[in-house]
């Protein structure tokens, strides 16, 4: 073996470090505002809330199938589409579940998935069971037209729907939180009818202003429900 080694380093790249760590601060800040924290105005849903959705489309789960243990869900999802901690995909999926979080839920859970005094008492995911509700059609019942692009999964075996083709603004129905970097959201939720109350004016007279539809949507409507007592003037 000889003593000396010799390499070639006349192919590395230099880079001022400066220059280097603010490019990977703006790609890592990018990927957590586009694929994880933040919703798509499309469907009003996050990565990971999207991919539960449609793994319980492809499982079956549909409202009017069985209930089935949310354990198989999860591995599912993070399985197939979202190679994340399990307890992060089970809590995203409690959430959409939980009816005083959400306006309309996407999920029907049957089991212990917590209360309004403790929304972190649900039980482990092997033991609760779910299915997808009436409202989560909105999402998907045109998926499979030719309505939405679809992306290689992480891991280029399967493909999964860039978004979900929704028929009404869920992003404003059942609003949504998120904290990225650099900028956040937080959208209060609306009532299903005054909103598409609202798609109809804007349909019939794309112009119209933001106060003539705020005539339509007269305010948030939580879903523990919520009375607005402070003045106009305040």
């Amino acid at each position: 073996m000889s003593d000396s080694m010799s390499f070639d380093f006349e192919q590395n790249e230099k880079r001022p470090l400066e220059e280097y760590t603010e490019k990977a601060y703006l790609d890592y800040s990018m990927y957590v505002i586009l694929d994880r924290a933040l919703p798509h105005i499309g469907d009003g849903l996050k990565p990971v809330q999207r991919r539960i959705i449609y793994a319980m489309s492809e499982l079956g789960l549909k409202t009017t199938s069985k209930y089935k243990k949310s354990a198989r869900t999860v591995g599912d999802v993070i399985g197939k589409f979202h190679p994340h901690g399990d307890s992060a995909c089970y809590e995203a999926m409690v959430l959409m579940a939980q009816d005083f979080s959400y306006r309309y839920p996407l999920i029907d859970g049957q089991g212990n998935w917590g209360s309004m005094d403790d929304p972190k008492s649900f039980a482990a995911m092997r033991y609760t069971e779910s299915k997808l509700t009436a409202y989560a059609d909105i999402l998907l019942n045109e998926v499979e037209q030719g309505t939405v692009d679809w992306l290689p999964n992480f891991d280029g075996t399967l493909e999964e729907p860039k978004l979900l083709p929704a028929r009404l603004p869920n992003i404003l129905l059942n609003g949504t939180t998120g904290i990225a970097v650099g900028m956040a959201t937080d959208i209060p939720p609306h009532n299903l009818k005054e909103v598409i109350s609202a798609c109809i004016r804007l349909l019939e007279a794309p112009k119209s202003s933001v106060l003539v539809l705020c005539k339509h949507i007269k305010g948030p409507d939580f879903p523990t429900n919520a009375e607005i007592i402070s003045s106009k003037s305040s």
